[in-house]
């Protein structure tokens, strides 16, 4: 049965913080079952009091069946995944109880995810995993490749306190198929989706919209955690600016060999950066909180991909070492 036809479908969001939560809440309204996989005293609070969203002037809360086990759960429709994508490989056991024959598995992960090669990258990549976000090729494996759907997260949401999301900005999702074909499943997502007043439009080439994202975050992120300077800054000031395109062309030219289309030019999204405004990275919010940084699946697997087309990336590598460097002093990268 496909997705589209479920009566009720069910989904499991691995990774309840804030944008898993807005998630929950907004899917659940709109009539799916969802269940939520979180720990922590997040999971102690939801249990309690339920999960409450903040969104403009409204209050919505919901009572989600919430566990830090995921054998509770059961077979699920859809396992949306919200964790950082470098803490994926160490929850695949726990996840396995909730995939069966049919499960998809949504990636709402940033950078590059397990997936990548999988009916794509012609006869020489084609199947390759990445090692960087993928070690031994575990997700690809036990996880499996054909389970996946890509998913985009735009919005900015933030958790408040225990059991409270506050959503910043945004309700973009889209969604696709690695394979770029309107499956039966990722329309039946996307519709979804839009029921519960999110837009989830489906891409035919889901990568393009990857590589956008990652386009900002392999460069804003760790220069932004090597220099503590905001957004607006990171795109002003000359010198980190002609930093920052560097990483950019370097990396354009990767996901060009890889057969991705950039919608707009480098400078167009380094303006695009500046317009945000004074804000702070994640990778830089991770710095300042003591939370390992996410460094491999928006900078290393870059230079992984360069090295497998043979391009040079110098401007990568070096700003690559240093953000390393400054993680592992903190004690926030192994």
């Amino acid at each position: 049965m496909f997705l589209g036809e479920r009566s009720r479908m069910k989904i499991c969001i691995y990774g309840a913080g804030a944008i898993g939560g807005y998630l929950a809440v907004q899917l659940a309204q709109a009539g799916a079952e969802v269940s939520l996989v979180a720990r922590g005293p997040h999971l102690a609070a939801m249990k309690e009091r339920g999960l409450k969203l903040l969104i403009g002037d409204e209050e919505r809360v919901i009572k989600p069946n919430c566990t830090d086990n995921p054998a509770d759960l059961g077979v699920q429709d859809v396992v949306i995944v919200c964790l950082k994508a470098h803490s994926i490989t160490g929850v695949i056991e726990q996840m396995k109880p909730l995939l069966g024959s049919h499960t998809r598995i949504v990636t709402a992960v940033n950078g590059i995810p397990y997936w990548y090669f999988y009916k794509h990258g012609g006869n020489e990549f084609e199947g390759k995993t990445l090692e960087s976000i993928d070690p031994g090729g575990r997700q690809w494996n036990e996880l499996g490749a054909e389970r996946a759907i890509g998913c985009i997260v735009y919005p900015a949401t933030e958790i408040e306190a225990p059991g409270v999301i506050k959503h910043v900005y945004g309700d973009r999702f889209p969604l696709g198929e690695p394979s770029g074909e309107k499956s039966s499943d990722v329309e039946g997502l996307s519709a979804m989706f839009t029921k519960a007043g999110l837009q989830a439009p489906v891409l035919d080439r889901i990568r393009d919209e990857i590589w956008l994202k990652l386009w900002g975050n392999v460069s804003f992120n760790p220069i932004s955690a090597l220099t503590h300077a905001t957004l607006d800054v990171l795109c002003s000031d000359p010198g980190t600016k002609a930093v920052t395109r560097s990483m950019m062309v370097e990396a354009q030219q990767i996901a060009e060999t890889f057969g991705v289309k950039f919608r707009v030019d480098v400078d167009r999204r380094i303006e695009g950066g500046r317009k945000v405004g004074a804000h702070k990275t994640s990778m830089l919010q991770d710095l300042e909180r003591g939370r390992p940084m996410e460094i491999d699946p928006l900078v290393t697997v870059v230079q992984e991909m360069g090295r497998m087309t043979q391009i040079p990336t110098p401007t990568i590598d070096t700003v690559l070492a240093l953000t390393i460097q400054r993680a592992k002093v903190a004690g926030l990268y192994s």
